[in-house]
């Protein structure tokens, strides 16, 4: 079954280190979002794996930006994606209104992957193929599906996926109009003021000028390695306010061009 209303997709990544921070504003918007589009929302769970697994005694190593991902790391982060994460982010969407429902790459098959370099990053995956049937008969019944980035290989090892490719995977797999990352700040600032639009080639241009560092340099990365002929733009989005105002999404659009920052 294909989704059958003339809705554009939207993307939703919700990093991990914004869980706590998500206000009612926020759910809100999303509510209204879905009213006007289908939505599908990818969520991350970083912190909340980092600290279990420091309680626990077990070490994180970061390679290139990426999780080493162990046979005891991945359980634990099974256990925080699958059943604390995903399943807290249900619970407030639904209480706000908004027709959700949680899924996990595992789930009918919804995302196979292969190992991305087993020996030096253990069970974690890329993404190869997406159920589109599954997602497209949840859209045309108006739910919004909520997905932690776990998958299963071809020869049924289950992984972990980074949460912002897998947004990017399942956004090109479902001709997404629009990718939103949502961060702790409403978007790119320049000189305090948030700046509403920027192309490719000013990304590049802000992150040398300084305009653009720290934590929000991979995510703009992450935007920009998605845009592409499907996917024609990408926001970066607030989570503490309302990112819908006058009928318009507030935050700051990336898109294909050549424009100088200014």
């Amino acid at each position: 079954m294909q989704v059958t209303e003339h809705k554009p997709v939207i993307m939703v990544k919700l990093g991990g280190s914004v869980m706590s921070k998500l206000s009612s504003l926020f759910y809100q918007s999303m509510k209204d979002l879905q009213q006007r589009c289908h939505v599908v929302l990818v969520h991350g769970g970083g912190p909340d794996i980092t600290a279990t697994l420091k309680k626990l005694g077990i070490q994180s190593t970061f390679i290139n930006g990426q999780r080493k991902t162990t046979e005891d790391v991945f359980t634990i982060a099974e256990q925080m994606l699958k059943g604390k994460v995903n399943s807290e982010l249900i619970h407030e969407l639904n209480r706000e209104g908004v027709n959700a429902i949680g899924l996990s790459g595992y789930d009918a098959g919804l995302l196979k992957a292969r190992f991305v370099d087993e020996e030096s990053l253990g069970f974690v995956g890329q993404i190869e193929e997406v159920n589109l049937t599954l997602l497209h008969n949840l859209l045309s019944l108006n739910y919004l599906p909520v997905i932690a980035p776990l998958a299963v290989t071809k020869e049924g090892v289950r992984v972990n996926v980074n949460a912002d490719l897998a947004a990017s995977a399942i956004a090109k797999a479902l001709n997404a109009e629009k990718l939103l990352f949502v961060t702790d700040v409403p978007g790119i600032l320049k000189d305090g003021e948030l700046v509403s639009r920027v192309t490719k080639e000013a990304i590049h241009q802000y992150i040398e000028s300084g305009v653009i560092y720290g934590g929000m340099i991979p995510k703009v990365q992450a935007a920009l390695s998605v845009l592409n002929e499907n996917i024609k733009e990408v926001m970066i989005v607030g989570c503490q306010d309302s990112i819908i105002q006058d009928g318009k999404m507030i935050g700051t659009r990336i898109t294909e061009g050549k424009e100088v920052a200014i």
